[in-house]
């Protein structure tokens, strides 16, 4: 048998067979033709957008590539685009259906793909039977994605706003009550400026001439009994107002950032609704089908042919 298949028998074969395989091929490619045609397989079309990531950071060790594909593969993006389109009656899936929910997300899965280019780019692809949803389902995903990303943010920056302004508020208090421990110093004891008020107080002490006398007598005491308190407020004053302004800018910042609203994507292809259909290829589906024919039919043959000759 293993012989009678070989090179020579097979083209002898096949000739003296030439008539039936050239009927069976022709009913193959004719079958093939109606068997995919729109009556038993939906047409579909294909919308695609190929972008990069914006004005984010990436979480973890992955990059900004690879976070951007979580993100539109989020089931909070699927759900928002399920829902827009109302796709469960646009697909044909009852949602009491026993198996909806793993119904639904099959037909996604074969509808919507999100892949990387080599060169770290992202692509969304959407095929529909309506070339006009295809593409409205890819700008949809786009927005939603913007709009995840927007979120993400606010609530990042939210708990930043809240922390710095706990610490900005206490550096206020704080500020507050070194400021009034030095106004009480220059109310009571008349100390305001203890460099200055000391110099003044030894020119009026070693300078001669008219001054005074009592109330240089008191500022110095005040001086010696307060000066060393006044200095270190002074310098806890600046440190404070330092530390202060430090985390306003960063309050603010955080503020700015919360009420941003940029976008996260960089759109290098934007989708649009084809004019051709992408699914079936009828013409490969031809092929294949013809070929597997004249394979099935080739072997049939040379069985039956066989089995003749040798009884």
């Amino acid at each position: 048998m293993e012989d009678y298949f070989k090179s020579k028998n097979l083209v002898s074969l096949i000739v003296k067979w030439k008539y039936q395989l050239l009927i069976i091929a022709v009913a193959a490619v004719l079958l093939s033709a109606f068997f995919s045609g729109p009556i038993f397989i939906t047409p579909l079309f294909k919308s695609y957008a190929v972008m990069y990531p914006s004005n984010v950071s990436p979480y973890s060790t992955e990059n900004e590539t690879e976070q951007m594909i979580q993100i539109l593969q989020s089931k909070d993006i699927r759900d928002s685009v399920i829902k827009k389109f109302d796709l469960p009656i646009h697909y044909g899936i009852d949602p009491k259906y026993e198996y909806y929910t793993s119904t639904m997300l099959w037909e996604w899965s074969q509808k919507v793909k999100i892949n990387k280019t080599p060169y770290e780019a992202v692509t969304v692809e959407v095929y529909d039977k309506d070339p006009n949803t295809a593409s409205a389902m890819v700008d949809a995903m786009l927005e939603f994605y913007n709009l995840k990303v927007r979120s993400l943010h606010k609530e990042k920056f939210g708990e930043v706003i809240v922390n710095f302004r706990a610490i900005w508020e206490m550096k206020r208090k704080d500020l507050d009550s070194l400021k009034q421990k030095a106004e009480d110093l220059g109310t009571q004891y008349g100390l305001l400026d203890f460099p200055n008020q000391t110099k003044e107080v030894m020119r009026a002490y070693l300078g001669g001439g008219s001054y005074n006398k009592k109330e240089a007598e008191r500022l110095k005491k005040n001086l010696e009994e307060k000066g060393g308190e006044m200095m270190l407020l002074d310098h806890l004053m600046k440190s404070e107002s330092e530390s202060y302004s430090t985390y306003k800018l960063d309050f603010d910042r955080a503020v700015q950032n919360y009420n941003r609203n940029y976008t996260y994507v960089n759109l290098l292809n934007r989708p649009f609704p084809a004019d051709k259909k992408a699914y079936p290829i009828r013409w490969i589906i031809m092929l294949v089908s013809t070929v597997a024919a004249l394979l099935i039919a080739i072997l049939v043959i040379g069985i039956l042919d066989h089995r003749k000759i040798n009884s």
